[in-house]
């Protein structure tokens, strides 16, 4: 039987093992069940917001935090390669990897290359700092445009100049350590066989633990899923 949480493991475990997301033959292979149930569970998952797949065909496009096509963020340990949606994936995957990993990005997805080093699970370059100009209460709206717009940038001065130059609301600036143990929180169930999804009440309960408390951050009271 295709479930939520057996697909979303299964998609996980192959990205971290291969690098990349297996198609619905393999699947199919992997969860003893016939294509047109993976298919299905893909598309009840995807309404799960547990992934997110490609908009004329049922391929992974991206499941949290790994993003199966080019993105500005790219994570690498010494066992592979991946990419992450945005900065607060990239530190997710980081986070699920649970190894030595190295982030390359480009402050505001702009020129200037740079790297963010965890070692031991300590994020080497704490001076840097992570913009969310994308309100979390519409961050499912189009949530590849919201992943996009979360970068890193070298201190909040430069978000000014971004945001007024490409013309994108100012959002909640917050330093990168702690939206890597935010992140860790974030993703701490993602590896679980039995995983769900945070609820909106689970979400705002960990947006306050880590003190998250710009209005960038503000959910709708609901029993849905975030």
């Amino acid at each position: 039987m295709v479930t939520n949480s057996n697909l979303h493991y299964t998609l996980l475990r192959h990205i971290i093992d291969k690098g990349f997301a297996p198609n619905t033959d393999e699947l199919a292979t992997l969860l003893n069940t016939d294509r047109q149930s993976v298919i299905k569970g893909l598309y009840d998952l995807q309404e799960y917001h547990g992934v997110v797949l490609h908009p004329n065909e049922p391929k992974v496009w991206v499941i949290h935090p790994f993003s199966l096509a080019p993105t500005n963020f790219y994570v690498k340990t010494s066992k592979g390669e991946w990419w992450g949606n945005c900065a607060w994936c990239s530190l997710g995957v980081a986070a699920l990897l649970n190894d030595n990993v190295k982030i390359t990005t480009t402050i505001g997805a702009e020129t200037k290359q740079l790297e963010i080093n965890i070692i031991d699970g300590v994020i080497q370059e704490k001076n840097l700092y992570i913009h969310f100009p994308i309100p979390m209460t519409n961050a499912w709206d189009n949530v590849i445009y919201t992943c996009s717009n979360m970068l890193v940038f070298e201190n909040p001065e430069q978000v000014d100049t971004w945001t007024k130059k490409h013309n994108i609301p100012k959002g909640d600036i917050q330093p990168i350590e702690k939206i890597w143990n935010f992140s860790k929180k974030w993703y701490g169930n993602h590896l679980n066989p039995e995983w769900t999804k945070w609820t909106i009440d689970d979400a705002k309960k960990i947006f306050v633990e880590y003190e998250l408390n710009d209005k960038i951050w503000n959910l709708d009271e609901s029993k849905d899923r975030f």
